[in-house]
């Protein structure tokens, strides 16, 4: 494929007040600046001519509100009013809103930086006592910007953590509540409070309770007794149920600000007089409603992502082979299974060879069984040895391999990638000598190829697409999967029936597609800077066509470092964000789990989409379920699409609703 223009090589780091930003696609210009506001607080808050976080409700000081997480929030995003958050959600499925922060005036005396504000969370708590943990279920992190473009979400301490905001920049924490496979449905509710704090003041906040916080803590001890003051007469489940939520009200009562010293075991040591104090903590309300269906752990359509082994060696120094290695890639593996993707790992060689695997122990090792075992996995690469060394003990090695899986029940999941968009007939001969290889002791194996040209070199048709269409006639049996770009397809979805047209489901061929390069904007795809939205149509695209599978080749390929804490600069030619959907966590802090971008995140949403479509095209037929995107205005091609978050929404309840689990929706 051809690239649309070779871009520098940016970096991320180092100081990004004087890096030049290069062009985004899908980010405007213009003059969208927002001025800094300088309100007047009053010279009765100020301390040595500075403003006193303490003698201020923290509304006065800062702007507070929430966001869908399809939204792109820039260091410019305007304010808008304080709502209560409310989520809808299956079990198994993770939901996300964005907390965007802007400061009116400047209360830190530090250079640079406008004031510090304290983030707490507490637990979400049913009414029968059940929770979904602070920690746990309910993540907070905050969203980095990459070439000024919000993407990373570096992780924030639970349950309460403090950041930094910087004069007239909004900042953007991405709030994510995962509900557990076996989590009871119900409504679930809790609060995030945000307090503006004095830069040295660490975690402490201030113990004096104002009007709405007394009223709050009544409230909860007054529930409390509410629940437990008749327990004598019940049964004991029940009586144990309404101690749970006796003990989680507690916990969040704790939570408050005003207990924060107490746990801490402090005195405060800006001790004054109760009339000059102020509380300064600013509560989202936030509930999420369980709805009583899960979503499938083994994801319904397998969605294979590469992870480059070669980028991990170089980046955190690793001898091939070693403990290390091995472990590394095993923390790579498990990480990426929650975001319903079945990874497999990379190693490129000449002309567009791939070695692709899922799991770095052999297959008659104890570790290989619970990879491929794994029901989150929805399919598997089997490494063909050859392609690194043709000699007769690799052949050897790959059939051992091959005789091993076959013997397991998951060797239906399993798939060889041998070769990335052959162009020519030789390289077209190369995958059918390597598959007829394979399938002469395992003549069930499948075998993946993508393609978005047919061969040069052939005379298969005057028309391009036409040739491209003809592939499987030329790989057929040596290709069970069949892979082509969304790029060739342009906005022409009619193409999408001659493509399937050609091939054999009753032989088991399938049709899968991936991105690329392209398509570009305003076609869904991941690149950095497309909307929200774009980045998750790619899934409702994949969707409506009629996909049984999809691949994206690479999610950590960014250009080499020998450094894990390195900056990271995209590779040269590739519209930025292209193959990298992750980043590594030692670049922003001492951990070493990766950190997602926002991109990821849109990803398993319309992942988790896919199975609301599933669920409601088991009931009314995919026609149906075609109908109801295209009425909520959700996806209706590849350049018409929701551009706003609320018709996701809509068509989720109308799911749920549809498919009669529990009460109405109350905003459907």
């Amino acid at each position: 494929m051809e690239s649309d223009g070779a871009l520098p090589a940016p970096h991320l780091g180092g100081d990004m007040q004087n890096f030049n930003v290069p062009p985004v696609e899908g980010v405007a210009g213009g003059g969208t600046a927002y001025g800094w506001e300088h309100e007047d607080i009053g010279p009765s808050h100020l301390t040595n001519g500075t403003i006193d976080p303490t003698k201020v409700q923290s509304a006065d000081l800062l702007h507070v509100w929430c966001m869908p997480s399809t939204a792109n929030v820039g260091q410019q995003e305007s304010p808008r009013p304080l709502e209560p958050v409310a989520l809808l959600a299956a079990r198994n499925e993770r939901e996300s809103i964005q907390i965007a922060l802007r400061p009116k005036v400047s209360w830190s005396t530090s250079s640079g930086i406008a004031g510090a504000v304290q983030i707490q969370s507490t637990d979400l708590c049913s009414s029968t006592g059940e929770r979904l943990v602070v920690g746990k279920s309910v993540t907070l992190r905050r969203v980095v910007s990459i070439l000024g473009v919000p993407d990373a979400l570096v992780p924030l301490d639970a349950p309460v953590s403090q950041i930094n905001l910087f004069p007239g920049e909004t900042s953007a924490i991405w709030v994510s509540v995962t509900i557990p496979y076996d989590q009871p449905p119900g409504q679930y509710e809790g609060q995030i409070i945000v307090t503006a704090m004095k830069p040295d003041a660490g975690r402490s906040a201030m113990p004096y309770l104002s009007r709405d916080e007394k009223h709050q803590l009544y409230k909860e001890l007054k529930s409390c007794l509410d629940v437990v003051e008749p327990l004598d007469d019940k049964p004991l489940e029940e009586a144990v149920n309404r101690a749970k939520y006796a003990t989680s009200s507690l916990r969040n009562i704790l939570l408050l600000p005003t207990f924060v010293e107490c746990r801490d075991d402090h005195t405060s040591s800006d001790a004054m007089d109760e009339d000059n104090i102020i509380n300064p903590s600013i509560s989202i309300k936030l509930s999420v409603t369980v709805w009583d269906f899960t979503l499938p752990l083994t994801p319904s359509l397998p969605a294979v992502f590469g992870v480059s082994e070669t980028v991990i060696e170089d980046r955190f120094c690793l001898q091939h082979g070693s403990q290390s290695w091995y472990d590394t890639l095993d923390r790579h593996f498990e990480w990426l299974l929650q975001y319903r993707i079945s990874p497999f790992f990379c190693r490129w060689g000449e002309r567009m060879r791939v070695l692709a695997y899922t799991c770095p122990w052999p297959a008659d090792h104890p570790k290989a069984d619970n990879y491929y075992s794994d029901p989150r996995l929805a399919a598997y690469a089997v490494p063909y040895l050859p392609i690194l060394t043709c000699t007769d003990t690799a052949k050897d090695s790959l059939r051992r391999e091959v005789e091993v899986l076959k013997s397991k029940s998951h060797w239906k999941k399993a798939y060889f990638y041998l070769w990335d968009e052959p162009v020519n007939l030789e390289q077209y001969d190369t995958i059918r000598n390597m598959s007829s290889e394979i399938r002469a002791y395992a003549p069930d194996a499948r075998v993946l190829t993508t393609y978005y040209c047919g061969p040069s070199g052939a005379e298969l048709s005057s028309s391009t697409f036409e040739a491209f269409v003809k592939v499987p006639g030329i790989l057929r049996p040596h290709t069970q999967i069949f892979c082509t770009s969304e790029w060739v397809l342009g906005s022409r979805e009619d193409m999408v029936k001659d493509i399937v047209d050609e091939l054999q489901p009753e032989y088991g061929e399938e049709w899968w597609t991936y991105v690329c390069l392209g398509p570009t904007d305003p076609h869904p795809n991941w690149h950095l800077g497309m909307r929200g939205t774009q980045h998750r149509a790619v899934m409702w695209r994949v969707w409506k066509e009629g996909g049984t599978g999809f691949l994206y080749w690479g999610a950590n390929c960014y250009e080499k470092a020998t450094v894990p804490s390195a900056e990271i600069r995209f590779r040269r030619g590739l519209p930025p964000g292209d193959g990298v959907l992750f980043y590594p966590g030692e670049v922003f802090s001492s951990s070493n789990e990766p950190v997602a971008s926002v991109r990821l995140e849109r990803i398993l949403s319309g992942l988790q989409d896919i199975e609301y479509l599933k669920l409601y095209s088991s009931k009314y037929g995919k026609e149906a379920a075609l109908s109801l995107m295209e009425r909520r205005g959700v996806y209706l091609g590849p350049e018409r699409y929701t551009l706003d978050h609320g018709p996701i929404d809509l068509m989720r309840a109308d799911i749920y609703q549809a498919c009669n689990f529990g009460t109405r929706i109350p905003f459907a």
